[in-house]
């Protein structure tokens, strides 16, 4: 793809884009995600949405999605250039989880040293954690005099992935020891527990439907949960089921619940559903049953 030249005079950090440059979507992502560079990331907008503008509002509405509530994004780079971009360490987490869904975020996000334009301009992660903090996969870092020194650090060891955001530090230092501090407690205080899907559950009478019950379905294959470390043993399933349901049902229509309890807290709620549809009581349905229970 090719730079423009708004996109070539973006400030801060950068990789010094030049107007006209051809590049590709790889190495500009490569430069966003090492680099924090500006100009690569005003040229990746540009090209997904056509405008900076245009790409912004695309930000906004995927922050509404992922029900970001105190976040408001003014510029897809972050920079306090036309006024500050607004968010919490809570959505900036919801933010990583979301991106951290795309397995290929972690092909550069883990990156600790590399190049462009054919090995002429050397590129270093800012996140420093990705050398110096066992585990670490991600995630992205960021500075400016409005917002201080911030990171998203992401770290997995074993089965376990975790995201610490850190904002407002006055130094990056600062910021990456905050950061691996969060990470240890998590690491050394919580552990995934695998739970298999439930079965047997009490059927649910139908009303007016050509069966007399349907049996409940967790849907799931396998309910993964964070939980203190020492505590796997005592979590506990709790079902709440309807009474009954009356014809029409449809398949995957709500029958309950089962919530995974750890003393008196929820851990996770699973809805459970018909697994398939059961079709109201008529004329020809009683006319097939009687003339059955005859032959019979």
């Amino acid at each position: 793809m090719q730079v423009s030249e708004y996109a070539a005079g973006k400030g801060g950090s950068q990789v010094y884009l030049e107007a006209g440059e051809q590049m590709t979507v790889h190495e500009l992502i490569k430069c966003v995600a090492v680099a924090s560079a500006n100009d690569a990331t005003t040229a990746l907008a540009e090209y997904v949405a056509g405008s900076e503008d245009a790409f912004v509002t695309m930000m906004n509405e995927r922050a509404k999605q992922l029900e970001m509530e105190n976040t408001v994004f003014l510029n897809c780079t972050g920079l306090d250039d036309n006024g500050s971009n607004m968010t919490s360490a809570y959505d900036i987490a919801r933010m990583s989880r979301a991106l951290m869904a795309h397995e290929k975020i972690f092909e550069y996000t883990t990156i600790w040293m590399d190049s462009i334009r054919d090995g002429a301009f050397g590129l270093s992660n800012t996140n420093k954690l990705v050398r110096f903090y066992s585990g670490t996969n991600g995630l992205k870092t960021g500075s400016t005099s409005n917002a201080g020194f911030c990171i998203s650090a992401t770290a997995k060891r074993d089965e376990m992935q975790l995201i610490a955001v850190i904002m407002g530090s006055e130094t990056s230092a600062v910021r990456n020891e905050q950061a691996k501090k969060l990470l240890d407690h998590g690491f050394a205080n919580y552990a995934v527990a695998h739970l298999p899907r439930q079965s047997g559950f009490e059927p649910v009478r139908v009303e007016g439907g050509q069966v007399e019950q349907l049996t409940p379905y967790m849907q799931e294959e396998q309910i993964t949960l964070l939980v203190g470390k020492g505590e796997k043993s005592n979590i506990e399933c709790r079902v709440s089921l309807v009474e009954s349901v009356t014809a029409p049902v449809e398949a995957g229509q709500t029958l309950g619940k089962l919530e995974y309890y750890c003393g008196d807290k929820v851990l996770h709620t699973v809805t459970l559903v018909a697994e398939c549809a059961v079709e109201r009581v008529n004329f020809g349905f009683m006319f097939g049953k009687c003339l059955q229970r005859i032959l019979l």
